[in-house]
């Protein structure tokens, strides 16, 4: 998405990236960046919450209108629900993380190996 802002920007199209991986979008110097600290997949805040949703929309248009510096980089105000979200961010059921999926995978590929054997 920042590569295609600053395409927008290159052919005379204002733009302003909202997103939740700063370092990655800074480092592709877009023109007006609104980070938000939200787990990844979630820029715009918590699935549900107008509120949340609404807030970051807004910081995002006064951006748009009121950023004069090339590489304006603002934080949006919201929160996830669970502060602490970085603590279980990417768990899948176990206590190290690789939980159901690891094993479902494992047993997939078992059953495919004993069709094949067949």
């Amino acid at each position: 998405m920042s590569l295609v802002a600053r395409h927008l920007e290159q052919a005379g199209f204002p733009s302003v990236v909202v997103g939740s991986a700063r370092d990655i979008v800074e480092q592709a110097a877009v023109a007006r960046f609104v980070f938000t600290d939200l787990p990844l997949g979630n820029p715009c805040g918590p699935p549900g919450d107008p509120e949340a949703q609404r807030l970051v929309v807004d910081t995002a248009l006064n951006l748009f209108e009121s950023a004069f510096l090339p590489r304006t980089t603002v934080q949006a105000p919201v929160k996830w629900p669970d502060n602490d979200w970085r603590a279980s961010y990417m768990a899948i059921g176990s206590p190290d993380g690789r939980g159901g999926r690891v094993r479902d995978r494992e047993s997939k590929t078992g059953e495919q190996r004993d069709r094949l054997d067949v």
